[in-house]
């Protein structure tokens, strides 16, 4: 059986916390849906596992420069698509579908969730950076196993 386990996060604003190291510990892959704010976050990511990024709202500066605000990568057989916020996706989930993206991945609202909507898996990790109102400190995992997916969510114990 073919396996790849994704660690998604996104909103770390700058705090690559250490429970996220733990976490992130042994994935395949890292995705991270903006909001980095500093590419040393990237770096540290890159010493677990290789590192897809894209640019999020609070993301500036020279290192920012070469991220995209949109991504789409295939792993493990299967099609992602990686965006910040959203909002900012400028297509329905049919188009999204027609053009074989299985799950979006996004960030931006510290809200972590997952939902299947007409066939496509959106999933937001939520924030794994500094605490943002009552929200959760979070991210998720995507398992793909021979082709199918299944995505869930963690929450970071922290002080």
């Amino acid at each position: 059986m073919n396996s790849l386990r994704i660690g998604l996060i996104s909103d770390t604003h700058n705090l690559l916390r250490p429970e996220a190291r733990i976490a992130l510990a042994g994935v395949d892959h890292i995705v991270h849906a903006g909001d980095i704010c500093d590419g040393q976050v990237l770096e540290q990511l890159r010493q677990i596992a290789p590192v897809l990024a894209v640019r999020g709202n609070n993301d500036r500066g020279a290192w920012a420069s070469d991220l995209r605000e949109q991504e789409t990568i295939d792993l493990g057989g299967v099609r992602l698509h990686v965006v910040h916020d959203l909002n900012d996706l400028g297509v329905e989930t049919h188009t999204l579908r027609a053009a074989g993206i299985q799950a979006v991945i996004s960030g931006h609202s510290h809200r972590p969730e997952i939902i299947r909507d007409n066939g496509v898996l959106f999933v937001n990790p939520g924030s794994a950076g500094p605490r943002r109102f009552r929200l959760p400190i979070s991210l998720a995992f995507l398992d793909i196993a021979d082709g199918k997916l299944r995505a869930s969510l963690q929450t970071l114990e922290v002080d």
